[in-house]
């Protein structure tokens, strides 16, 4: 082991939006789109190829949900990017104007500083004609990154009803990918890291709970099924005992969670190397790696880690008009009233002392590591793309600085992929039911306020699948047409993130209304395919209907083909 480095580092980041381009603007329509890109993507697509040509590639492992990249290649995207920059660069002109009119407000000079940022990121959304898409596959194309997958709309796997779903979720996942990005993945980021094995399962709500139990598939053997051979896990699927949530600090309204009991003995388990996942009589098994709690609370937790350093941009407080941000955190538990003026400098200096520690901290616990196994370790940091630079904005300053550090460190960057390649086996091991949400389990994303959403949802499984079935040998172009927009709708139906916003208060309403638009739709189109079946035709206001669902929802043009193979996934 001689020329082996102490260890290796894997960040991963997991970029997902819910379907929002062509549902409004603002506050949670394509602006929240928009907004993203321009702190988040564009920040970080400009920090890989500057570290590209320092001659330092950073191996990171990117997922890009197929909802997220439908989006992002809609002929529509450029233009609501260009119409939003635009408009950011009108707001910090006028702020200007607005706090020049005291010659003591600090803000006047930060309003350049938001002129400058937007401007730089309209320039380099211009130089990359607007397609973020072409410019990640030309960076993974290049070695720099590696791209992987995420369930086609984020649906919560673990709670879907029939194994039919989570196999079409995949299914359209894998196909949405490979036409985006020219190859099929290899790994896959579980949406939430939420995870089942292989048991006899029985629906959590609705009139069959506890009347109705099938022996259902682990996620695993969905995903052997489709050639995807790692995703990621929390320390807690492996070992058992409490979680580190990952949402808590954003989220505060997760703290009230009415809190269930997970199991209080643990077992052995080290983060510091993946597992084969596979569960007792299953038909499949993929890598796991699991999260590193020591290095990702460092980097997730706004109370202890990082984003909430006082010189760091202040998230939640914005001036209006314009929702410019000019405040830093002060302290992350200080009133809104009292934070103070944002000064870029000191935070840009804190990004270069917070990577020092980051790197020694990851570099002294492979080093344990390897000290007590006599094994060389790998470091997983995964977290949601959007924490750098939307959550913390001086997040991908920061990223940059780590990876100049691990240049000249003992520890090797390197992608998910790349290091089983190296390895090549890892333990077997049962893992345990759960997610990386508060407390360990299920409770964000099934609970009192959600759980009404679940039964709507098992019930359209339901119909969706006895109907498909019904018509698998059926070729009419028209119930091909109807049934495709069936099927993207049902799988919008299923995106997590409706249950995620009501839970977390984050935009209960919008998410409330989103899921029942597309729950009207399912059940208007379901009534429009059992009468083409029957032998009816569209009437004027259902081609108007069809058309409109059609444009707005345009997603995975593909659907359709997919649902038959479907059909066919086997039974536990």
């Amino acid at each position: 082991m001689g020329n082996d480095p102490v260890g290796y580092f894997a960040l991963v980041l997991h970029s997902h939006l819910p379907f929002v381009l062509g549902h409004g603007r603002w506050p949670h329509g394509s602006d929240w789109l928009c907004e993203v890109t321009t702190s988040c993507y564009l920040p970080l697509l400009d920090v890989i190829s500057s570290l590209a040509a320092e001659g330092i590639s950073p191996h990171v492992t990117i997922n890009i949900s197929p909802v997220l990249a439908e989006q992002l290649a809609a002929p529509s995207f450029a233009a609501e990017v260009e119409e939003f920059l635009r408009t950011r660069l009108q707001a910090a002109r006028g702020n200007r104007e607005e706090f020049s009119r005291d010659a003591r407000d600090p803000r006047a000079g930060l309003t350049q500083f938001w002129e400058r940022f937007y401007r730089d990121r309209l320039a380099q959304f211009e130089r990359l004609n607007g397609n973020l898409i072409q410019a990640f596959r030309a960076l993974a194309d290049a070695g720099h990154i590696h791209l992987i997958t995420c369930a086609a709309t984020h649906g919560y796997l673990p709670l879907l009803s029939r194994d039919e779903s989570v196999d079409l979720q995949i299914r359209v996942a894998v196909a949405t990918h490979t036409r985006h990005f020219g190859r099929a993945p290899e790994g896959i980021w579980l949406p939430e890291c939420a995870y089942r094995p292989r048991y006899e399962w029985t629906p959590p709500v609705g009139s069959q709970r506890g009347r109705v139990r099938l022996r259902r598939r682990g996620l695993e053997e969905f995903l052997a099924d489709h050639g995807l051979k790692f995703f990621f896990t929390d320390l807690h699927l492996v070992r058992g005992g409490g979680a580190l949530s990952a949402y808590r600090d954003f989220f505060p309204a997760l703290r009230a969670l009415n809190p269930h009991d997970r199991p209080s003995h643990e077992r052995e388990g080290t983060p510091y190397h993946p597992y084969l996942a596979a569960s007792r009589g299953g038909s499949g098994s993929a890598f796991a790696f699991v999260r590193d709690p020591e290095s990702t609370l460092q980097v997730w937790s706004r109370e202890l880690g990082y984003p909430g350093d006082e010189w760091y941009l202040e998230f939640h407080k914005k001036h209006f008009p314009g929702g410019l941000q000019y405040w830093r955190v002060t302290h992350p538990k200080s009133d809104l009233a009292d934070k103070q003026t944002y000064t870029p400098e000191r935070a840009a200096e804190r990004t270069v002392l917070h990577a020092d520690h980051f790197v020694s901290l990851v570099n002294r616990a492979l080093a344990e590591y390897r000290a007590s196994s006599g094994q060389v370790g790998i470091s997983c940091s995964p977290y949601d793309t959007e924490l750098f630079g939307h959550w913390w904005f001086e997040g991908p300053r920061w990223v940059q600085e780590v990876y100049r550090r691990l240049a000249r460190s003992e520890v090797a960057a390197v992608d998910c992929a790349s290091y089983l390649d190296r390895t090549g086996s890892a333990p077997a091991l049962a893992l345990l039911e759960g997610s990386w949400g508060e407390g360990g389990d299920h409770r964000v994303w099934l609970n009192r306020d959600v759980e009404w959403t679940w039964e709507m949802v098992y019930r359209a499984e339901e119909e969706f699948w006895v109907m498909a079935k019904q018509l698998r040998a059926r070729r009419e172009p028209l119930l091909a047409r109807v049934r495709g927009q069936l099927t993207r709708e049902l799988l919008l139906l299923q995106a997590s993130d409706w249950q995620f916003l009501i839970t977390t208060w984050a935009a209960r309403n919008y998410a409330e209304a989103r899921f029942t638009e597309h729950l009207a739709n399912v059940n208007r189109l379901m009534v429009l395919l059992r009468a083409l079946a029957d032998g009816g035709q569209l009437s004027p206001g259902d081609e108007e209907f069809l058309t409109a669902r059609e444009r707005q929802n345009f997603l995975f043009p593909d659907a359709d083909a997919h649902v038959d193979a479907a059909c066919d996934v086997p039974l536990a």
